[in-house]
C-alpha cells in the first residue's frame, strides 16, 4: 500500500498587512522526491551555471560561474562572453570591475530567454516587436568605467532572461570582471522561494522521459512564480525608443503583484490569471499577488458604466467583454481559494455593477453581443459569439454562488436563472448536431478550440454526449506539436489549450488528456528553442517562435515571451483532475475527489493546503484489474465526495468499513475530512 508523510513544516512569513486569512497560512508540503524537480532558486543571489559562448579573446570566463571568486578579463571589443544560468531568471545583474587599464574602456549587457537570439550587440525585444527583431539593443555601461561594485540600474530591470552576454564595447585595453550575479526580482515577499504548499508526483510509463509530469507541474508553478513581481517594475508605457527598455511602471494599487508574463508584457491580465491563479493556488498558496490585482481592475472601473479594462496600469487598455468577464470569474477563483470575506465585501458594490454592465449587452435574442471586441488574439469575437457567450455562462454560475456566500439570495436565484436560460439559448443558436461542436457565431461554421473547450468545462453543454463529440472534434485541430485553434490559424495557444486539457479529462477522454500533453507540453518543456523550465506564451503550427507573428507582433519572434502564467494550465490539471483533489467551497469547507486513474501511471501522489489545514491524496492501481487505493488527508470538520474513477468497479471500503457494494464508475460516496484509508476491490 502507498504511504504518504503529510509533516506539518515552518509557516510561510507574510506581511502584517494581508488579510486574516493569510496570517494563518497552510504548512509547506511535505518532502520527498519531487523537491528535485523544483525550479525555484534557492537564494535571491543566483550565478551562471555554465558558459554558453566565449571569444579567444576572453580569458577565465570559468571563473564566473556558480559564484567562484576568481575573475574573467575581456580584451578589445570583439570580445565577449555568453554566461547560461541555467533557467529562467529575472532580475538586476551586479558585478565587480576589477581592474580597468584605459578611461576608454566599457561594456554592454545583453539578455535573452531563448538562445536564438544570443547576441554580443541585442537583446531579445521586451518593449515593442519590431520584424528586425533589435528593438531593444543592450544595456551600455559607458566609460569611464569606475573599479569596484557595479549594479544595474532598477529601471533597466529584466524580468526575464536565461542567458546574458557581456561584450567589451570599448578601445583595445582589458577589462577584468568578477562575481557576476543576478538579485532575484520575482517573489519579493517570500525569504523561500522553494518552499511550497502544495506538491505533484507520478511517473509517466508512456513519455521518454518518466519524470515529464512532474517536472511540467513544476515548470507551470515556477513559471508563475517569475510572473509574481513588484508593484514598480512594470513595462513603460509609452514604451521606450528603440535601443532602450525600462521596467519601473507602476503596475496596480499594491504589491506583490500578478502579471502576464516575466520579460514582458508585465502588466495585469485577467485572462491569463484563469490559468495562473489555480496554478498559483496548488504550488504555492501566493495569492495576496492576485487579491492586489484583482483590486486594481476594481479601482480602474468605469464608475458609470461597471466596465472594467481588459488589462492593468499601464497599459490599461480598454474594450475587452470576455476579459471584463474573466475579472468577474477570477474573483470567484479568489474568494474559492482564499475565503476572503472582507475583500468581497469590499469590492461587492462594483462587482455587482460590473456584473450588470455584461449582462446589460445580452439583447433581445438572449446572447450576449459582443461589442468589446479585444480578447487572447482570436480572431472573429464580435457579435453573438460562442466564446463570449460561454464564458458569460461562467459568469453567471459564480456570480450566483458569490451572492449566496455574501448572503445575498434574491439575487443569487437571479444569476442562477439567467444562467439557466443562456445554457439553454446557448445550445439552440450554437449547436451543430452533425458536427458535434459549436459554432464560433451564429453566421459561420467554423468550431472554435475555445468556445467548445469553455463548453465542456464550464457546463455549458446539456450532456454528456455532447462533451464525449467536442472531445473527439477538437483532436481533429492537432499538430505535432500540439492545437491549432481554427480561431487563429497556424497557433498553437498553451492558453486556450490549458483548457482544452481540462476539458478532455471532464468529458472523461484521459488518453486523449495525456496525448495533449504529451505532444504541445512535451515539446514547450524540452524543446532547446526555450528555456526549459517555465513556459513559453504560444508557437506557430511548426514549432517556431514566431507566436502572432501576423497578429500583433510583427514578425518578431524574439519577442515571445518563454515565461508566460497562461501557459501553466497542466499544474492545477494533473492537482484536480489526474490526482483527482479540489475544493468546491470556500476554503475547502468542501471538497471532491475524482481521480482520473486511466493514464500513463500506476500511482499519483498530491496535495496542497488552504488557512483550514492541509488536503492530500496518494492513489495506487491494485493487483486486480478493476482495484484502486487511496490514502487521503483532508482538515478535520470539512466534507467532501468521493467519485468512483472510470475503469474502477467493486466494494468501496472507507477506513477498512465496506459503505458501498458492487459500486461502479461515477458512483458517489460522501465522506467526512479527516485521515481516510480508501479501497476498491
Amino acid at each position: 500500500m502507498l504511504t504518504l508523510l503529510f509533516s506539518i513544516s515552518t509557516l510561510l512569513l507574510l506581511e502584517t498587512s494581508d488579510p486574516a486569512w493569510a496570517q494563518a497560512p497552510p504548512s509547506l508540503a511535505p518532502s520527498g522526491p519531487w523537491d528535485t524537480f523544483n525550479y525555484a532558486p534557492k537564494s535571491r543571489t543566483v550565478y551562471a551555471t555554465s558558459i554558453r559562448h566565449t571569444q579567444s579573446t576572453v580569458s577565465g570566463s570559468e571563473n564566473l560561474l556558480n559564484g567562484d571568486n576568481g575573475s574573467a578579463t575581456l580584451t578589445g571589443n570583439d570580445a565577449w562572453v555568453t554566461l547560461d544560468f541555467g533557467k529562467e531568471v529575472g532580475g538586476l545583474i551586479s558585478m565587480n570591475f576589477d581592474s580597468i587599464n584605459s578611461s576608454s574602456s566599457s561594456i554592454s549587457l545583453a539578455f535573452t530567454e531563448s538562445p536564438m537570439f544570443i547576441s554580443p550587440t541585442l537583446s531579445d525585444d521586451s518593449s515593442f516587436p519590431i520584424a528586425t527583431m533589435n528593438y531593444d539593443g543592450v544595456l551600455s555601461v559607458p566609460a569611464p568605467l569606475s573599479a569596484g561594485f557595479w549594479t544595474q540600474p532598477a529601471f533597466a530591470l529584466r524580468g526575464g532572461f536565461r542567458f546574458l552576454t557581456i561584450a567589451s564595447t570599448g578601445d583595445d585595453s582589458p577589462v577584468t570582471i568578477s562575481n557576476v550575479s543576478c538579485a532575484i526580482s520575482f517573489m519579493p515577499h517570500v525569504d523561500d522561494m522553494t518552499a511550497y504548499t502544495g506538491f505533484f508526483y507520478a511517473k509517466d510509463s508512456d513519455f521518454e522521459d518518466s519524470d515529464f509530469l512532474t517536472k511540467l507541474w513544476y515548470a507551470g508553478a515556477y513559471t508563475v512564480q517569475t510572473n509574481t513581481v513588484p508593484v514598480n517594475t512594470g513595462r513603460q508605457v509609452p514604451f521606450e525608443s528603440q535601443g532602450h527598455w525600462a521596467n519601473n511602471a507602476t503596475l496596480g494599487v499594491a504589491g506583490p503583484i500578478i502579471v502576464d508574463g516575466a520579460k514582458r508584457d508585465r502588466a495585469v491580465w485577467p485572462g491569463d490569471m484563469g490559468i495562473a491563479v489555480p496554478t498559483q493556488f496548488v504550488s504555492t498558496f501566493d495569492l495576496i499577488p492576485t487579491r492586489n490585482a484583482l483590486s486594481t481592475m476594481f479601482a480602474n472601473i468605469n464608475p458609470q458604466t461597471g466596465a472594467l479594462p481588459e488589462s492593468g496600469p499601464p497599459l490599461s487598455q480598454l474594450g475587452s467583454d470576455t476579459y471584463h468577464c474573466w475579472t468577474l470569474i477570477g474573483s470567484y477563483n479568489y474568494y474559492l481559494y482564499s475565503g476572503d470575506d472582507e475583500w468581497l465585501n469590499t469590492i461587492w458594490p462594483n462587482y455587482t455593477l460590473a456584473v450588470s454592465f455584461i449582462e446589460g449587452k445580452v439583447d433581445n435574442s438572449g446572447l450576449l453581443n459582443v461589442t468589446g471586441l479585444r480578447d487572447w488574439a482570436r480572431q472573429g469575437g464580435g457579435g453573438h459569439n460562442s466564446e463570449g457567450n460561454a464564458i458569460l455562462y461562467k459568469v453567471l454560475t459564480t456570480a450566483s454562488a458569490l451572492a449566496t456566500y455574501s448572503n445575498h439570495t434574491s439575487l443569487s436565484l437571479a444569476y442562477a436563472a439567467n444562467a439557466s436560460s443562456l445554457k439553454t439559448t446557448f445550445n439552440s443558436a450554437f449547436w451543430m448536431p452533425d458536427v458535434g461542436m459549436y459554432r464560433d457565431n451564429t453566421s459561420t461554421t467554423l468550431a472554435p478550440q475555445d468556445a467548445n473547450s469553455f463548453a465542456v468545462l464550464f457546463n455549458v453543454t446539456l450532456n454528456d454526449t455532447q462533451k464525449d463529440t467536442i472531445s473527439e472534434g477538437l483532436e481533429r485541430n492537432w499538430v505535432e506539436f500540439g492545437a491549432v485553434p481554427p480561431e487563429l490559424p497556424d497557433t498553437i495557444s498553451p492558453f486556450i489549450s490549458g483548457f482544452e486539457l481540462q476539458a478532455h479529462f471532464v468529458a472523461g477522454n484521459d488518453s486523449r488528456a495525456f496525448d495533449l500533453l504529451h505532444r504541445e507540453w512535451g515539446y514547450i518543456l524540452y524543446t532547446n528553442l526555450s528555456v526549459q523550465s517555465t513556459l513559453v506564451e504560444g508557437l506557430t503550427a511548426n514549432g517556431s517562435l514566431y507566436y502572432r507573428y501576423y497578429q500583433g507582433y510583427n514578425d518578431d519572434a524574439a519577442y515571445t515571451s518563454h515565461s508566460h502564467g497562461w501557459s501553466s494550465g497542466p499544474t492545477s490539471a494533473l492537482t484536480f483532475y489526474v490526482a483527482g483533489l479540489t475544493i468546491t467551497a470556500p476554503q475547502g469547507r468542501e471538497w471532491s475527489l475524482a481521480p482520473h486513474v486511466g493514464g500513463p501511471m500506476n500511482s499519483t501522489q498530491a496535495g496542497f493546503g488552504t488557512a483550514l489545514g492541509w488536503f492530500g491524496v496518494g492513489w495506487e492501481r491494485g493487483v486486480g484489474e478493476n482495484a484502486l487505493s487511496l490514502n487521503v488527508t483532508t482538515p478535520e470538520g470539512t466534507s467532501g465526495v468521493f467519485t468512483v474513477p472510470k475503469g474502477v468497479s467493486g466494494t468501496v471500503k472507507v477506513n477498512r468499513t465496506a459503505v458501498a457494494e458492487d459500486a461502479r464508475e461515477g458512483q458517489v460516496v460522501e465522506l467526512q475530512g479527516g485521515i481516510l484509508q480508501i479501497t476498491i476491490s
